[in-house]
């Protein structure tokens, strides 16, 4: 069955960019959709050039500017593959600066790589696609509610979500699918997509990684991976993981750091601003897809972990295609308070925690509480996000809803 073109949330933004930046640089993991994306979006007459091509890629290291010919427009796709090619790049956009001028795409941070910022610093726009969410894989084109949620009053939440034309959906079903496009939309059995997520981890290892950094030891990178997926939405201590996969805390250190260079996972840092309490500074760890943290773990039935890992995947994709940065953290006391998510935005704070009951109680929302007396007005309303079906403020200042009137 024909699948019809998917709309992508950071569309318009992607099209922001290209009226005003010479170069967009389009990131995200492998397989989220990047060159469908600027494909979609490309105008006729726009230049393709894939460095997975590896005739374009040994032109891109032998004669760079020869690649990159003399189209007023080009999109070079897997920039990864030869980063040297930026130094052209930059040449021809100090030459002729012209809106639009490149799209470059990476499944690589670039921002984390060597040399490559300082290339493209006054030049480039970043943005990232992240994995699907819920409300683009329903053909809806975008994700959670959250910019309307802080545009709107906190006495307005129960009737604006209460409005929402959207039904109830298993999280975990939508779990185990993850966002990538292609499990999640055309692959409907555990055991199809189980071959899918196999093929790709074996495909990051084995080629990804190796245009990254060279590693010594594929298994100890993928008993790392699994001992990762174990832990999701804990802290980092690499030290202690480095104990259970018996490896070195420096390994430990650069192979997480690969990890998240290719956005397989997400380290969260926590929320920065003390004010009487003593606070949990090492960050949390989450995976850019909830579906491949399940297949690496293999785990049948997911945890209340990955209900967090979901929705914050859909606060990644919000945060990310905001023109106003937004920053999202977790708060975490040395008492052991703790909020799931912090989301700082327009000089305000959104405090949200993720409760996989379908009957939440005011005890579930003590750490929400908490977080607002500590931050007083610059703290919103605390939104608890939960399985069952009830939309209801379980204290003042306290609004429970179920995941996916949000989502």
């Amino acid at each position: 069955m024909e699948h019809p073109p998917l709309t992508r949330f950071v569309m318009r933004s992607l099209a922001d960019r290209l009226r005003v930046m010479p170069v967009v640089v389009v990131t995200g993991a492998r397989q989220t959709g990047k060159s469908t994306l600027v494909h979609e979006l490309a105008p006729e007459g726009r230049r393709y050039v894939t460095l997975d091509d590896l005739d374009m890629r040994d032109l891109a290291h032998r004669d760079p500017d020869a690649l990159l010919g003399d189209s007023q427009t080009t999109t070079i796709d897997e920039i990864q593959r030869e980063p040297a090619i930026l130094h052209a790049i930059k040449r021809a956009v100090d030459r002729r600066r012209k809106p639009g001028q490149f799209v470059l795409t990476g499944s690589a941070n670039l921002l984390m790589m060597n040399r490559v910022a300082e290339s493209l610093a006054g030049r480039a726009s970043y943005l990232t696609l992240w994995p699907l969410t819920r409300s683009e894989r329903r053909g809806e084109g975008s994700c959670g509610l959250w910019s309307e949620l802080l545009s709107a009053r906190d006495e307005s939440w129960l009737d604006l979500l209460r409005a929402q034309p959207t039904t109830d959906e298993d999280w975990t079903d939508v779990a185990r699918c993850g966002g990538f496009p292609w499990p999640a939309l055309r692959l409907s059995s555990r055991s199809d997509r189980a071959v899918w997520f196999d093929g790709y981890v074996r495909t990051y290892l084995e080629r990804d990684l190796q245009d990254l950094s060279a590693v010594s030891s594929l298994t100890d990178f993928r008993r790392l991976m699994r001992a990762a997926s174990l832990r999701v939405g804990q802290l980092v201590n690499q030290a202690e993981l480095g104990r259970d996969v018996a490896m070195t805390q420096p390994t430990v250190h650069r192979y997480l750091n690969l990890l998240e260079v290719s956005y397989v996972i997400v380290r969260i840092p926590a929320f920065a601003t003390n004010r009487t309490k003593r606070l949990i500074k090492s960050p949390k760890l989450y995976w850019s897809d909830v579906g491949l943290a399940l297949h690496l773990a293999g785990v049948d039935e997911p945890s209340g972990a990955h209900l967090e890992n979901l929705v914050f995947q859909d606060l990644l994709a919000w945060r990310d295609a905001r023109t106003d940065r937004a920053e999202v953290t977790y708060w975490r006391t040395a008492l052991g308070e703790e909020v799931d998510f912090v989301v700082e935005a327009g000089g305000h704070l959104l405090p949200i925690e993720i409760k996989a009951t379908t009957r939440p109680r005011l005890a579930d929302a003590r750490h929400l509480l908490a977080f607002r007396s500590e931050y007083g007005r610059k703290a919103r309303a605390g939104l608890l996000l939960h399985t069952g079906t009830a939309t209801e403020w379980l204290a003042s200042g306290i609004l429970a809803t179920p995941w996916w009137r949000v989502l």
